[in-house]
């Protein structure tokens, strides 16, 4: 199931830089091994801001939020969810 996730990161200005950093660095990493996997099949940054809009593809809103939790900016971030359908009218066989 497909399901669009815009993110709003707010990493507290008194964090530690150096706790800011590695936490951001893992970040990456775990977000780049999730789009190798398939997991997380896009990302696009909102110019400008530190936010992105993102499309995960999970077997289900448990999965979901596994996958969510588990983003080393999950403390800092805020979320909005849209589960996503397959639109009839769509001539692409990929996007389900």
């Amino acid at each position: 199931m497909l399901y669009q996730v815009e993110m709003t990161v707010n990493i507290p200005a008194d964090l530690d830089p150096a706790v800011a950093e590695e936490t951001k660095a893992r970040e990456k990493a775990y977000s780049q091994e999730l789009q190798r996997s398939g997991v997380w099949r896009h990302i696009w940054r909102k110019s400008g801001l530190y936010e992105n809009t993102s499309i995960f593809d999970c077997r289900d809103n448990e999965h979901l939020h596994e996958v969510l939790i588990g983003l080393p900016l999950y403390p800092y971030m805020e979320m909005q969810i849209t589960p996503l359908g397959r639109h009839p009218s769509s001539i692409r066989e990929d996007d389900r």
